[in-house]
């Protein structure tokens, strides 16, 4: 038998409700014998309902100790916020079935049940058994019951209690209800003192009703509604509901609400006048009886004298209540009240201070005021608090004060036109509300604008200024920050940086910190920095990034970085080159062949554990190292998708610009178009590093085999003077001669293996000797008594830098000397 002819076999009294959502749950495509549940670990546990039911869902928890009762509470969307079980053994099942936090109980995923069809419904509901649309929850009992706004009057939520069919108790429903009144007491608490007194403003004109449709205790409860005896408290409460938003709304509408018994009642809402010129709304309700549709009347209109002809549009039917003036006080407090609420949800979107200013026209126009200015930025002499705004009977105009933190950040001034309502002390009232919220609103917006700069000028600080100096690749950048909607320049993780390394090499770097502002901009600076002093100790690029790994997965917090390494040495004419979950780099041969390496992707940085692998390339002289960012080739919110990023850079490259320089220009003009702003706006930082590859030619290199005997270190001697006089750096031979024969006869002593010295002639003389050993000279200050230990630091004085690096072979140690722009290049060969 299927759910909807199931409900139609049983007695009709009770399941009406059932049956509506068993319809809802079938057109939606739901089949009894599965439940498969959403689920987001996304929950807002700090808004204003979960803070304000927490104290009432721990009083209620303890209540129903020692039962087999279990709590829970949902948010508008149906998502379980909070979940409580009495009995421990009771959490198994419900997690059988997903009644758990972040779960939801949506009637569209979960079928008809306590918590979504409260929601879906509008109203109480209990769902007993098999009244459940999916067979996995048919042996439970459930009791929803939203949990409105006191002030909106939306449903922020549903509280629920839920238990085996069997231990299902009478007393639950009304357990459930005045747990969530209590909980509505509490968002009130929660409100603005300003709120609180427009509501209350609200319900003393709601009171001031003689003979009252409509009217609400002190704390917003109704306690009497003019319609008919026979409606049930259930159809009451409904009637009243939607009544009360058709007099709020405050214009003309019809609308149908579904009651108990298959019934359906008529609500239409008109405005009214009397013969006393008051004026108002008034609610006609038509109920389907057996002797016929009554009319009767659930608002307020000002009263008519029975002497005075009736306007119009008012029929018998209509029950009129209240005196002159009421309900147009109680329609005016409600209107503030919404007015209120929906600005409190749009003033402060943006973080900016003039959007916010404009957000606070935009909410006041023209529903409160025909025109608001605001005025930021001024140093006000008056004394606010000495001379406070008021209003007069004729005033259309109140200047309020922006007021922050004890600060005047401006004011704004509410105009309302020549021949409408003036101001009054309540209008004051919301207008003071609006302006505090504003004004909080625009001072958080200056607090992130001046974070925000100072994150860019971190930022900033921690990219490279300047190329540095070096001779074996001539290159060129582009580093374009990431824009939001509104064009602010952002702050992310993305460096670049060129390093020059001994003998001649450089290193090739671009790396990305995932995340936004001062946390990723203070993570890629510590990330460029550990770069730097790992590639000062001459690593290959494998292990520089396996120390790299290390090091991030040790700083707290750092997450999802990639970076990718590479060293060109122009005398070998190889790039080695490895990467850490970052984009391979694109290579453009001489000829404008453009292909993109095999190399291993890795891990990124702080995944742990995983081993890197380098790739050696053999690349021609005048080839381009492209390396790039993600955000460069697409994602990240772009229309360009990755895949036709990455063709779209194969064909410009293709194209092979004269200098890098234009190369930069192509890429850009083709993947960054630029906006008329005159500047490309990308939604994620975008780096690009062209590299074009030199050679340093056999005329400004020379090496020799190194005999295994001290009396060779003479004649190397002399071909190193012969070979600096050709440089023209004739005035370095003494100290390169001392620096040799120290390193030389050092090797021939203690070193295993070939020795082999060269002398390489780049932006600095650079000599260096090879051998076997793994073992690095250390410098050490020797005694005055010791006859050894001063080679090395001879070494040191003469040299501007020096080091070792480790090869697959040994070690080679090597030194620089400052060659000055007077010596002359050298024009042949050896």
């Amino acid at each position: 038998m299927s759910k909807v002819a199931e409900a139609a076999a049983e007695p009709q009294a009770g399941r009406t409700t059932v049956r509506a959502s068993w319809e809802r749950c079938l057109a939606h495509g739901l089949t009894p014998d599965r439940l498969e549940l959403p689920y987001t670990a996304d929950l807002d546990l700090t808004g204003a309902l979960a803070r304000a039911a927490r104290p009432l869902v721990d009083r209620l928890e303890t209540a129903l100790s020692g039962t087999r009762i279990h709590i829970a509470l949902t948010d508008d969307a149906g998502v379980i916020l909070d979940r409580r079980a009495a009995e421990p053994a009771l959490l198994p099942a419900l997690d059988a079935v997903g009644l758990a936090p972040g779960f939801s109980y949506h009637e569209l995923d979960a079928g008809t049940n306590g918590m979504g069809t409260a929601l879906a419904e509008n109203r109480p509901v209990r769902i007993t058994g098999r009244e459940h649309f999916c067979d996995p929850l048919s042996h439970l009992t459930c009791v929803g019951v939203p949990v409105r706004h006191p002030v909106s009057g939306r449903v922020q939520g549903v509280l629920d209690l839920t238990s085996h069919a069997a231990d299902a108790h009478p007393l639950m429903t009304g357990l459930v209800h005045e747990a969530a009144l209590a909980i509505e007491q509490r968002l009130l608490d929660q409100c603005s003192d300003h709120e609180r007194a427009l509501l209350h403003a609200f319900l003393r004109a709601d009171r001031r009703f003689r003979t009252p449709a409509l009217l609400l205790d002190g704390g917003g409860g109704v306690q009497h509604v003019g319609v008919p005896a026979a409606v049930s408290g259930r159809d009451e409460a409904l009637l009243t509901d939607a009544a009360a938003g058709l007099i709020s709304a405050g214009r003309r509408a019809a609308i149908e609400v579904p009651m108990s018994y298959g019934r359906t009642a008529m609500l239409l809402c008109r405005p009214a006048t009397s013969a006393y010129g008051g004026c108002g709304a008034v609610v006609e309700v038509s109920l389907p009886f057996d002797s016929g549709p009554h009319s009767i009347a659930v608002g307020a209109i000002a009263p008519q004298c029975p002497e005075s002809p009736k306007s119009p549009e008012e029929d018998s039917a209509a029950l009129p209540v209240g005196e002159p003036g009421v309900s147009r006080l109680a329609l005016t407090a409600r209107r503030r009240l919404e007015l209120l609420c929906e600005a409190g949800a749009l003033i402060g979107a943006t973080p900016d201070a003039t959007c916010t200013a404009g957000e606070l026209a935009q909410a006041c126009v023209p529903r409160f005021a025909d025109e608001v200015t605001v005025h930021l930025d001024l140093d006000l002499d008056l004394d606010l608090d000495a001379h406070p705004p008021a209003v007069t009977p004729t005033d259309r105009r109140i200047t309020v004060p922006l007021r922050a933190r004890g600060t005047v950040l401006g004011f704004a001034v509410f105009q309302r036109g020549a021949g409408t309502v003036p101001f009054e002390d309540d209008d004051l009232v919301l207008a003071r509300e609006l302006a505090a919220r504003t004004a909080v609103a625009i001072d958080n917006a200056r607090l992130l604008t001046r974070e925000h700069q100072l994150a860019l000028e971190l930022q900033h600080s921690l990219l490279p200024q300047d190329l540095p100096e070096q001779h074996a690749v001539e290159a060129a950048y582009r580093y374009l920050p990431a824009r939001d909607a509104q064009g602010r320049v952002g702050v992310a993780g993305d460096w670049f940086d060129i390093i020059p390394l001994s003998g001649a090499r450089v290193a090739l770097v671009v790396g990305d910190v995932a995340g936004r502002g001062m946390h990723a901009a203070a993570a890629m600076g510590r990330l460029r920095t550990a770069v730097h002093n790992f590639s000062a100790l001459d690593l290959p690029p494998d292990e520089l990034l396996g120390h790299l790994d290390d090091l991030t997965d040790r700083l707290t917090g750092l997450t999802g970085a990639t970076c990718l390494y590479a060293v060109y040495d122009p005398v070998s004419r190889l790039c080695t080159m490895a990467r850490a979950g970052h984009s391979p780099p694109a290579l453009v041969l001489p000829d404008g062949h453009v292909e993109f390496p095999e190399l291993p992707a890795g891990p990124p940085l702080g995944a742990g554990g995983l081993p890197f692998e380098s790739v050696e390339l053999e690349i021609p002289e005048g080839s381009d190292i492209v390396l790039f960012t993600d955000g460069l080739i697409g994602g990240h919110g772009r229309d360009l998708d990755p895949e036709t990023g990455m063709r779209l850079l194969e064909h410009v490259l293709g194209e092979r610009p004269a200098t890098v320089e234009q190369v930069c220009e192509a890429v850009q003009e083709t993947l960054l178009p630029e906006s008329a702003a005159g500047t490309a706006r990308v939604s994620d930082d975008v780096v690009l590093l062209v590299a074009r590859t030199r050679t340093l030619d056999s005329s400004r290199v020379a090496s020799w085999d190194v005999p295994d005997d001290p009396a060779a270190v003479s004649d190397l001697r002399a071909a190193i003077l012969r070979r600096l006089t050709d440089w023209g750096l004739a005035d370095l031979a003494f100290a390169t001669e001392l620096i040799a024969s120290e390193l030389i006869t050092n090797a021939i002593r203690h070193a295993d293996g070939p020795v082999q010295a060269r002398l390489l002639r780049d932006r600095a003389l650079v000599f260096e000797v090879s051998d076997g050993s793994g073992t690095s000279p250390r410098l050490h200050r020797a005694a005055t008594t010791d006859e050894g230990g001063r080679g090395i630091f001879l070494v040191a004085q003469l040299s501007a830098r020096w080091g070792t690096r480790h090869t697959a072979r040994g070690k080679v140690i090597w030194t620089e000397q400052e060659v000055l722009p007077t010596h002359r290049v050298p024009g042949g060969a050896a």
